[in-house]
């Protein structure tokens, strides 16, 4: 599951590098995908909804297993 979430993640994460952020994998247990919101993205107020509404929205479509996804 940790390879089709990264391979997932790897057609996200143009979007966010456009904008000056990144996403890391940190890991994937029972479903929960836990991921590291980084550069512009860390610190922004708009993190949760690009997490939530962006990135778990494309991985729950893409790979069914997938629950939620957290930052850590």
């Amino acid at each position: 599951m940790n390879e089709k979430v990264k391979a997932a993640l790897d057609k996200i994460r143009p979007a966010l590098q456009a904008d000056g952020g990144d996403v890391e994998l940190v890991d994937v247990v029972n479903g929960t995908v836990k991921v590291k919101l980084t550069g512009a993205c860390g610190g922004c107020p708009m993190a949760t909804m690009t997490l939530k509404r962006g990135i778990e929205r494309i991985l729950k479509e893409q790979i069914p297993e997938v629950k939620e996804v957290v930052a850590v």
